[in-house]
Parts: C-alpha cells; structure tokens; sequence
C-alpha cells in the first residue's frame, strides 16, 4: 500500500531567507500533479512553485516556494 511521500513547502522571503510553512504526507496522485502545476494554495496563499528537490536521506520532497502578490 502506498503512503504517500512527506512534502516540506518552504517560503522564500523578500530578504532571501527560508521559512518551512509546513511539512504533511501527500498522496502520490498530489506529487504528480506537481508536473503539471505552477501554482500551489496552502493556508488560503497561493505560491508560485520555484523548485524542488528530493532529499533521499531523509525520504522527503523539499519545494521552494515564493508568494503572489495580492491586490488589496
């Protein structure tokens, strides 16, 4: 049975520092989806997806994220 793969989405701030916005299991149908995706909602944000990598030691895909502007 397949549990999935431990997502951690990190934020890229103005200043150039990382901030983990959170860390959950994804289905494998969700990483997939990640091929066709530019854009991801978490937390009601949306984020621009920037890169990804997949850290073996740990068994856990890291995605570098950075916010949209929101018009007021």
């Amino acid at each position: 049975m397949d549990n999935g793969l431990k997502v951690i989405l990190f934020e890229k701030l103005p200043e150039g520092n990382l901030q983990m916005i959170e860390e959950r299991v994804w289905s494998m149908n969700m990483v997939t989806a990640l091929e066709h995706v530019n854009y991801i909602v978490v937390g009601g944000r949306e984020f621009e997806t920037v890169e990804g990598r997949l850290n073996v030691d740990e068994g856990k895909l890291e995605l570098l994220l950075v916010p949209m502007r929101t018009e007021g």
